[in-house]
């Protein structure tokens, strides 16, 4: 199942695609898509719906970040080998935790920089969105508190993660730095997500282009980790890492500036389409 959050900032409505991928309007039946209705009893209610009963929406449509009122936002730093590799570090024996202490943004909300970037930087990244939450989950049962997946953005600004000290936190928190969707999928589409093809453009040019097979810590594991240090809760989104091919690890480096568009999928998660604007320029979409 596939849902969807449509509508200008602040007014997204609940969607669901069905089978043909059109957008029908779950409003009716369900108020939004939220930490509430990302349990197994309400998922279970919406699978059940006939979807081709639902209203149709006509397109375009904005999409909004798929879940409204996220919780944490917990990133698994160098969680490919390749992509550690590329950075000059080495492959954690633990997963590197790190907060983005920003809302999510819509999947094709523009992306501002911040005043004065020098190296604003793309990531692609599988999300985990928590549905049931939870302390000292183990590994067998990390899928029970797993709602689905989506397709994440992290968008760093690479001096201020590491030429300013401290840590990594204030790189990564930039409003707008944290564009989700445009879908939650759920588990039942796509288990484990342990074989799906990962990529990113850059104006035309792949510079990512991977796969979630190649993930140091899987999705299980990673649930089961962050559960002995955070209680995770419903709305809670876990980004689980990027492949090679980050501006920083190219050479010579490449950053983002102002003109730019990035363009980025993972199957069966859809694509996101961003356009880079500078600080003085205005954007709305940041939610929640």
């Amino acid at each position: 199942m596939k849902l969807a959050r449509i509508g200008q900032p602040g007014q997204e409505r609940p969607a669901i695609l069905d089978s043909e991928g059109r957008l029908r309007d779950l409003s009716a039946h369900v108020s939004d898509i939220g930490p509430a209705t990302l349990s197994d009893g309400e998922i279970e209610r919406m699978k059940a719906l006939d979807i081709d009963d639902l209203p149709l929406v006509e397109a375009p449509v904005r999409y909004g970040p798929p879940v409204a009122q996220t919780g944490k936002i917990i990133c698994i730093g160098l969680n490919y080998t390749d992509h550690a590799a590329e950075v000059g570090l080495p492959v954690p024996t633990e997963p590197t935790v790190f907060i983005k202490a920003c809302r999510t943004s819509g999947p094709s909300d523009p992306i501002r920089l911040p005043k004065g970037a020098e190296k604003g930087d793309w990531e692609v990244e599988l999300a985990i969105v928590i549905g049931k939450g939870g302390l000292y989950i183990e590994e067998d049962d990390a899928l029970d508190h797993v709602a689905g997946y989506a397709l994440f953005h992290d968008v760093s600004e690479r001096s201020y993660q590491m030429e300013r000290g401290g840590q990594w936190t204030k790189g990564k928190s930039f409003p707008g730095f944290a564009p989700l969707g445009p879908w939650l999928v759920t588990t039942d589409e796509l288990g484990d997500a342990g074989d799906l093809g990962i990529w990113l453009e850059v104006n035309g040019v792949r510079h990512q282009d991977g796969t979630t097979r190649n993930l140091v810590f899987g999705v299980r594991q990673v649930v089961s980790y962050l559960s002995r240090f955070f209680e995770l809760e419903p709305g809670d989104v876990i980004a689980t890492g990027t492949p090679a091919g980050v501006g920083l690890g190219l050479r010579p480096p490449q950053f983002l500036k102002a003109g730019d568009v990035v363009k980025l999928g993972i199957d069966g998660l859809g694509v996101q389409e961003q356009r880079i604007v500078g600080w003085e320029t205005p954007v709305s979409g940041g939610e929640q």
